[in-house]
């Protein structure tokens, strides 16, 4: 059997949805797919997460956008069949749901609204391919992958997740599954997601648990490149990856996959596909178990809107290992992504991924204990297999406020 993961670029408008449909009836054999929310659907539900926290009537603005663009899709796949009884339903939770009183734990109820994306994109899908004559079964994800209880970044319970994902994807009435990424359930059967972008690491999660013959991602891009075409020129396509340097790419920010998901494919020695729904017959990278030592383009990857915040000690005293150990526990429990951390004497240098109102809670709670500088608005530069010319063509006219270099990686934090 296998695994498909399709993000929301690939069902974000009836077109696409249609030519998911194509590529999965080309595929004879077992097959889970694993879809994401429909096109930017995700950011307008994280608006939707905010004002409700808030109490702002502007919530209903926005719910009523989400259900509309939806609504258009639905119209155009079906016609005057009208929306599905299944996505209806859906809709009235989520409306049901804007009409409590939200709790204070906005992370809670940003995975309990969150979730709703994915369930209605899948939902849809799976209706259609029904309605088109490919039978297939849609299964919440929620009964079967199950998690602790940190919400917004859940840590998977992979015993407890093994033993029901092989009870509910058996393929013993059907030979297809849709079923949604980034999310899953606590033992009370609270939603929880897995980290922003997370459907990856779900396809992985399902491929190493059901011994997948191989797990494919569908993009918009013919593969993994050299970088990413939309902010830099000539760049070239990558046939194969180990899975070591997929990992070192997905860590230092490369987008097109999520960081987590090579482990579990790893540990079975299951192949990672990275194709094009574009051009679903070209054959995209394969990321395996590679032997041999290949030669590799300087690979770029630039993670934007970065922060730099340093701290010193306000007696002056030298940075020790239990200051690094307060400050990076404390940005873990503010679910703050730290990107590089480069120490001094008397300095601690932190980037990270935060927003304004992120920064101000780190800078309330840090104060206490010491000096703050920061600057934003930084964009992380990581070049993979860098050469000499390849570094003092990037730093040309940049001011550079960190730089790293190890074997292989170079890294500079920089302001164009």
């Amino acid at each position: 059997m296998k695994v498909y993961k399709f993000g929301g670029a690939s069902v974000k408008n009836a077109s696409a949805v249609k030519n998911v449909y194509e590529i999965i009836k080309s595929e004879s054999g077992p097959l889970v797919v694993v879809i994401s929310a429909m096109g930017e659907s995700t950011n307008l539900l994280e608006l939707l997460v905010r004002s409700f926290s808030d109490n702002d009537d502007k919530k209903w603005e926005i719910f009523n956008a989400f259900r509309g663009y939806h609504q258009e899709i639905i119209s155009d796949l079906f016609g005057e069949q009208g929306m599905p009884q299944g996505v209806y339903q859906l809709f009235t939770d989520l409306e049901h749901k804007l009409r409590t009183r939200p709790s204070y734990d906005y992370n809670f109820e940003y995975d309990q609204i969150i979730c709703f994306g994915e369930l209605i994109s899948t939902r849809i899908v799976s209706d259609y391919l029904n309605a088109a004559g490919h039978a297939n079964v849609w299964i919440d994800i929620r009964n079967s992958l199950k998690t602790d209880d940190t919400f917004r970044d859940a840590k998977v319970d992979w015993e407890w997740t093994d033993e029901l994902i092989k009870e509910e994807f058996n393929f013993s009435d059907t030979n297809l599954y849709i079923t949604q990424g980034f999310m899953g359930s606590t033992t009370a059967n609270l939603t929880t997601t897995l980290g922003r972008e997370g459907s990856d690491f779900t396809a992985a999660i399902i491929g190493s648990i059901l011994e997948a013959e191989s797990v494919s991602i569908w993009k918009d891009v013919p593969g993994i490149l050299s970088a990413d075409p939309k902010k830099m020129k000539d760049t070239v396509k990558i046939g194969e990856l180990s899975y070591k340097e997929a990992v070192e790419m997905t860590h230092s920010g490369a987008k097109v996959i999520h960081p987590k998901t090579m482990q579990p494919l790893h540990n079975k020695g299951i192949p990672l596909l990275v194709k094009s729904f574009v051009l679903p017959q070209d054959p995209g990278t394969i990321i395996h178990k590679i032997d041999h030592k290949i030669e590799l383009p300087p690979i770029f990857i630039l993670k934007e809107n970065q922060v730099l915040i340093t701290l010193s000690a306000k007696d002056f005293s030298i940075i020790s290992i239990n200051d690094i150990d307060r400050v990076v526990n404390f940005l873990i429990g503010k679910l703050i992504k730290v990107t590089l951390m480069q120490q001094s004497a008397i300095d601690l240098n932190i980037v990270a991924d935060a927003s304004s109102e992120d920064l101000e809670e780190v800078f309330g709670e840090l104060s206490e204990h010491y000096k703050i500088r920061y600057n934003t608005g930084l964009t992380l530069v990581t070049i993979r297999h860098y050469t000499e010319e390849v570094l003092d063509w990037m730093v040309k006219e940049k001011d550079i406020y960190l730089e790293q270099h190890s074997r292989l990686t170079a890294r500079m934090l920089i302001k164009e």
